[in-house]
Order: C-alpha cells, then sequence, then structure tokens
C-alpha cells in the first residue's frame, strides 16, 4: 500500500507540475490557430485587437512638428466658398476658372476629388425650347438666344479648360444595382478572360464617372473609392480596382503616374491557389507594397493639415500666394459641412478623405510606404509560438514576482522588436495578439496556482454559489432601454428660435432668396449662440435649436442662454430695415428658452449621428417657444431659467398650461438688464405686478383699472389687452373660488 501510495502521490505531482504547462501549450495552439480561422466571433476579436495596435503603434511613431509638405497642395471647397461663391455643385465655368487659376500660378498636374457625372443645365438652351414650344415668333429673339447657347455651355468651357492639361479627374466605382454613370478611362491593364477569373484585385460591378466630354479632354482619370476596415477607420485603400476583365487606377496613383511623366504601370503577383494574389505594384522608381487585392496601408504622417491649404474662393479671386503653387501637385477636394468627405482614420476621428489621396500621392513620390508583407501571416505564427511555447515551458516553475518580471520583459521585447520593424523597415507585424497571449499565459499559470492553493475555498464557493440566483437586474440596460439611448442627463438650457409667418414670408420669395435669407440669418444666429458658448443642435427649415451645458458644463448656462437669446432679438432689429431696403420682406423670431434635466449625447444610427438633446424639458423649451407670438414677445423663458438671473430684468406673463402637458409653467419675458432699466419701465412693471396680483385674487375691477391704462400707454405691449380680454371672459363666467389661474393653452 505503501509503494501504491507513493506512486499516486508521484502521479499528483508529476500532473500538478505538467498540468499548468500542458494549459500553456494548449493556449499557445488555440491563440496560434486563431490567426487563421475564420469563426466570425474570434476573427472579429482578433482583428479589432490588432486594429487598436496598428493604430497605437501609428500614432506613437508619427514625427512630431512635421511641416507640411509643398509638393503636394489642397484647394479646399470649404465654409468659407460656400459662404463667398455660393451654394454646391458650383455651375462648371467657375470650375474651369478654377483649374485655369491653378494652372496660370504654377500647377503642373491637377487632381479631382469631385465628380462630374451630370450634365449642367444651359440656361440659354432651356430658355430657347421654351420660347420654341410657345406661341411666340420671335425670329430674331430666337436667333439671338440660339447664338447665346454656345456661350452658356459651362460643361464645354470646362472641357477647354481641361484640354491640353495634365488634369486628373476623380471616379467612384461602387455596387449599386444602378445604371453606369458616364464613361471610364482607358484602364490601366486589360485580362483575358482567364487572367480576370483568377485575379484577386477586388472587381467592381458599377460606376459613376465622368461625362465623356469632360472625360475625353481630360488627360487621366482615377477612382477615388475607399472602404474602411471593419469598425469603420480607413487603414487601407484600393490601388487597383476590377471592373470586367479591366484593371483601373486610384486618383492618387494616376496622378503620380501623369507627375513622373510615365506611361506604364507593373502589377506583380504571386499565384496562391486558384488566386492571383497581387504584391506589389511598380511605377517607375517606386514599389507599392498591397495585399493580394491590390490594397495599400496609408502612410498617416500626422493628423488632418500635413498638406498645404489654400480655400477654393481665394485662388479663384486671386487672393493667396501664387508661389505655394509653383511646381506643385493639386488636389481639390471639399471639407464643407454637408457635402465634406470626412472619413475616420487611426489619427484622427473627422479627416479629409482628400488628405487620404494625398498621403498616398506623397509616399509614391518617397517610395515610402509601410507593408505587410506576404510572409507576415507565418511570421506572426512562428512570433505567436515561439513566445507561447517559452512561456509555457518557464512560468509554471516560477515563483510569482520572478513571473510578473519574465511576462513584462517578454511585452517589452516583443513591443521594441515590432516598433522597430515597424519605425525602420516600414514593416507591420502583428502586436496585439502575441501580447495578449503573453498576458493569457501568465494568466492560466497564476490562476492555476491561485485555484491549487484555495481548491477547498473554491469547492465551498462553489457549492455556495448553488444558492446565488443566476441572473442579476441589470440596471444601466434597462435605464438605457428605458430612455432609448446611450445619454448623459444634466441640468442645461435649451433654446429654440423660430422665424414668425415662414410660410408667408417664403410665398413672396424665389427660392434662391430665401437660401440667401436664411444663409444670412443663421450665419447671424450661430455666431451669436456660439460666442454665448452655445452649442448648436440642429438647423429645421427657419428653426434654430441651441443648448448650453454640454459638452463642456456651463454652470451659468441659463445666463448665457438669456444674453444670446437677448442679442440674437438686437441683431434680428438691425438686419431688418438692411433686409427690407433690399427687398426682403419683414422678418421677425421668436424664441423660447427652458432650464431642467435633458439627456445629452452622441445618439443616431450607425449611418448618421449627432449630438443632441432630449427629454420633457426639451419639449417644453419648444412648447415655448410657441408661446411667443400670442403674448406678442419676442422672447419667452420658463420659471426655471429666470431663476437666478437678478441682472435681468423680466416681465411675467403668464402662468400657462402648454399643449401636451399636464402641469401649469410661468413664463417670462426678459426685456433688459438692471442697468438698462428705466425707472418708466420698472413703474410699469411694478403696475403689471399689481394687476396680475389683483388678476389672480379675481378682483376683476382692480385689475382692469391697471392694464387699461398701461394698455394705452403701451399698445404694443401684447400682454396689457391679452388681459383685458381675459378679464372680460372671466367676469361673465364667474371661474369660483377653486379658480387657479391656469391658462390652458391648447395650440402649440
Amino acid at each position: 500500500m505503501d509503494s501504491r501510495n507513493r506512486i499516486l502521490m508521484s502521479l499528483r505531482y508529476i500532473t500538478a507540475r505538467l498540468l499548468p504547462t500542458l494549459l500553456g501549450i494548449v493556449t499557445t495552439l488555440l491563440f496560434a490557430w486563431s490567426q487563421f480561422t475564420e469563426l466570425p466571433l474570434l476573427h472579429s476579436l482578433q482583428q479589432r485587437a490588432e486594429f487598436l495596435a496598428y493604430d497605437l503603434r501609428l500614432n506613437a511613431s508619427l514625427p512630431q512638428n512635421q511641416p507640411p509638405d509643398p509638393r503636394i497642395v489642397i484647394v479646399d471647397v470649404d465654409e468659407k466658398s460656400l459662404g463667398l461663391e455660393g451654394r454646391w455643385p458650383w455651375p462648371r465655368d467657375k470650375m474651369a476658372d478654377l483649374t485655369d487659376r491653378l494652372f496660370e500660378a504654377g500647377a503642373v498636374v491637377v487632381g479631382y476629388d469631385i465628380f462630374f457625372s451630370e450634365p449642367e443645365r444651359n440656361k440659354a438652351e432651356a430658355v430657347l425650347k421654351e420660347l420654341q414650344s410657345s406661341n411666340l415668333s420671335d425670329a430674331p429673339l430666337i436667333k439671338t438666344i440660339e447664338a447665346l447657347v454656345p456661350k452658356f455651355d459651362n460643361d464645354q468651357r470646362l472641357a477647354a479648360s481641361l484640354a491640353d492639361r495634365d488634369v486628373t479627374l476623380g471616379y467612384l466605382f461602387h455596387a449599386e444595382p444602378t445604371q453606369p454613370v458616364g464613361i471610364l478611362p482607358e484602364p490601366l491593364l486589360s485580362l483575358d478572360q482567364t487572367q480576370a477569373h483568377r485575379s484577386g484585385i477586388k472587381a467592381m460591378p458599377n460606376y459613376t464617372a465622368s461625362l465623356p466630354l469632360l472625360q475625353q479632354n481630360a488627360f487621366s482619370s482615377g477612382f477615388v473609392t475607399t472602404w474602411p476596415d471593419p469598425d469603420g477607420i480607413i487603414r487601407r485603400t484600393p490601388m487597383l480596382i476590377r471592373h470586367g476583365n479591366d484593371i483601373y487606377g486610384s486618383l492618387s496613383l494616376n496622378l503620380a503616374k501623369l507627375y513622373l511623366f510615365l506611361d506604364e504601370v507593373q502589377v506583380n503577383t504571386a499565384p496562391i491557389g486558384e488566386t492571383d494574389a497581387v504584391e506589389s505594384i511598380v511605377l517607375g522608381g517606386t514599389t507599392i507594397p498591397t495585399d493580394g487585392q491590390g490594397f495599400a496601408l496609408v502612410p498617416y504622417k500626422g493628423a488632418a493639415g500635413n498638406f498645404p491649404y489654400l480655400s477654393a474662393t481665394d485662388v479663384l479671386n486671386g487672393q493667396f500666394d501664387e508661389t505655394v503653387l509653383e511646381g506643385a501637385i493639386v488636389l481639390i477636394g471639399a471639407t464643407a459641412v454637408g457635402i465634406a468627405d470626412l472619413v475616420a482614420t487611426p489619427v484622427k476621428n473627422i479627416y479629409p478623405g482628400v488628405e487620404v489621396h494625398a498621403n498616398m500621392l506623397r509616399s509614391i513620390l518617397d517610395n515610402d510606404f509601410p507593408t505587410t508583407p506576404p510572409w507576415a501571416d507565418g511570421a506572426n505564427l512562428v512570433i505567436t509560438l515561439s513566445i507561447g511555447l517559452l512561456l509555457a515551458l518557464l512560468l509554471p516553475h516560477l515563483a510569482p514576482p520572478t513571473l510578473l518580471i519574465l511576462s513584462l520583459a517578454t511585452a517589452a521585447s516583443l513591443v521594441w522588436s515590432n516598433f522597430w520593424l515597424w519605425q525602420e523597415k516600414g514593416i507591420a507585424l502583428a502586436l496585439a495578439w502575441p501580447l495578449i497571449l503573453i498576458i493569457a499565459l501568465a494568466a492560466v499559470v497564476i490562476s492555476y496556482g491561485f485555484l491549487s492553493e484555495n481548491r477547498k475555498r473554491a469547492q465551498l464557493k462553489g457549492m455556495f454559489g448553488q444558492y446565488v440566483p443566476p441572473q442579476l437586474v441589470d440596471v444601466m440596460s434597462q435605464t438605457s432601454e428605458s430612455f432609448g439611448f446611450e445619454g448623459e442627463s444634466r441640468e442645461m438650457t435649451v433654446l429654440f428660435a423660430d422665424i414668425r409667418g415662414f410660410t408667408t414670408l417664403s410665398e413672396k420669395l424665389s427660392p434662391a432668396e430665401l437660401r440667401t435669407l436664411l444663409n444670412r440669418y443663421f450665419t447671424h444666429m450661430t455666431e451669436i449662440i456660439f460666442d454665448h458658448q452655445g452649442t448648436i443642435d440642429k438647423y429645421v427649415g427657419d428653426m434654430i435649436m441651441a443648448f448650453w451645458g454640454a459638452p463642456l458644463y456651463d454652470p451659468d448656462h441659463a445666463k448665457h442662454a438669456i444674453q444670446a437669446a437677448m442679442q440674437m432679438l438686437e441683431k434680428t432689429a438691425e438686419l431688418k430695415p438692411i433686409l427690407m431696403a433690399e427687398g426682403y420682406p419683414e422678418v421677425d423670431i421668436g424664441i423660447g428658452l427652458n432650464t431642467g434635466l435633458m439627456n445629452v449625447g452622441d445618439m443616431g444610427s450607425s449611418y448618421r449621428r449627432a449630438y443632441t438633446v432630449l427629454g420633457d424639458n426639451v419639449n417644453l423649451g419648444s412648447r415655448i417657444e410657441g408661446l411667443t407670438k400670442f403674448y406678442g414677445a419676442g422672447l419667452v423663458v420658463s420659471e426655471t431659467t429666470m431663476a437666478g438671473q437678478d441682472g435681468v430684468v423680466f416681465r411675467r406673463l403668464d402662468l400657462v398650461k402648454v399643449k401636451g402637458k399636464t402641469e401649469a409653467v410661468k413664463v417670462f419675458e426678459p426685456l433688459c438688464t438692471q442697468e438698462q432699466a428705466t425707472t418708466e419701465l420698472l413703474k410699469e412693471l411694478q403696475r403689471h405686478e399689481a394687476g396680475l396680483e389683483a388678476y389672480y385674487r379675481q378682483a376683476w375691477d382692480e385689475a382692469k383699472g391697471i392694464f387699461t391704462p398701461l394698455n394705452q400707454q403701451q399698445p404694443e405691449t401684447r400682454v396689457y389687452s391679452l388681459y383685458l380680454e381675459r378679464i372680460a371672459e372671466l367676469r361673465h363666467r364667474n371661474p369660483g373660488p377653486d379658480w387657479d389661474g391656469v391658462y390652458e393653452r391648447r395650440e402649440k
């Protein structure tokens, strides 16, 4: 029995010693296998981890204070350009003028990250068709307009500007089930049916390209299609796309080809199974390393602004330093709100898409590309197995402090070598998965030791666990479901401003006039809101919604909102005679403010999101804005907004129950600051308050005796005549002793 016990004890000892090693080996093999598995969850987990590691490594290695590259200049259709040149899209003759200005200033190559897929309407031709289809037979007039048709052909004007110049147009490949638009340029390469079937280059079935007239006059064209990684970040971009049997090049590739006076592009492939995978693209002396589909890593060198920017309107008007364009490659793109091509990148969440092309172009010129080489998968496997097996053999035999030191040293060595390969050789190998493996192996060994030493306590816990409910109420999950979104609850102040009589006003104006009026109005109002630390939520028609107190905390949010609203009214009064002198109708606005708890955050769908506020107090703010016309006041605020604002003089308006609300709210009209208040105004407000007190006591004669002279002295103040009307009505129907003085507003 003693011999048998000794054998059992030996087996237990060996098992105890070998089991953590075996667990480590199994863990290592699982991590190695996971690098090649297509299991969605595991593959996604590994991919996201490597994406994060790639972004951290890229940002850590970015050069500090790198000056903009003068060889590549971005001409930007920005907010300033839209404000001065008009709405987008611009007429083609304006784009032709822009092209002319660029080449006159010394640009050598121009690339458009903008589409010209639809013909522009010829105004003279449209008028001619109207005349010809009408009963008018004014032959001289028709002949005159016929002569003007070529002068208004802006497509022809742009085509003439492109002709005989080194211009590359942009176009888009996509998979939408629509008819192709425009015509494609000459392909870089054409394959036979067998080659096309074997090609690993990503194929796209459809496109939106340039007008035939423009395509035929431009020197070349390149696609601007990009695809983000699964997490929405653009880390790589296609250099080649296959359409049918033809291979087409990107905008950056064709611009470089044009700039370097090259006629051919060499595509190097290698057979992998039944696919010819793309290994690299050779352009002159530059080798662009790619993955099997023809995608290249984007060589970001910093956040947005790594290239000289010129506003398009400044170029059109000659208000720029022409030396900036001498000998430069120019990329024309857009960053203005509403037309901006903005993407998420590892270096910045909101990044101009045109700079993605600029970065690719710069690296082609410098022959400086990061790469994930074809042998990367093999190298990642070797690294994973080497680190994993070494630690699996060593860690179980070490004391906890030594185990931690060895694990940290191994992780530090891995990070250093990985960064060195990236920094010195431009090679991107896996980093996150081997690091996670090191953590996992250390956790396995530590956990095993902890479990072994505390087996009895673990068993007791397991037994006790039988009496623990299997699930607990997830408070945060319930809260999220209740509100319908994830957000933060804060006390804030919301503003709604609306142009009065907008429907009538819009009927008096043409669409162009209405747009001009709204643009001017929104510009001035937005500037005031920004000046008072407000956040614009949205524009809806003629309405502006804004709020105070987020994203940055503002303890004086109500004060700043009132100040902004009062200044908005002053600005509207200042603009009114100017606009009327220009032929616009009279413009008045009503503004409502409310303060209270609101939910604020980044909300929306995966397609579009917005930083906005929601909640009952937001809805109340909208209803209060609707009261402005009823009370004849430009600005109405709730009692919560008025509270604590001793520096402002208010007129108490009413105790009102707005539509959709069960509780009444006191509303006030801010009139001016205490410093601006005159003695006459203060006396008027005292009499007004006395009238209200009599009104709520149902002392109708007393209230009428106060409001009547006030109405005679201030007939433009609507609230006085309003109370006189109510007094007459209430005197007639006698509301009784239970009357609470609440006025119920049934309209919005």
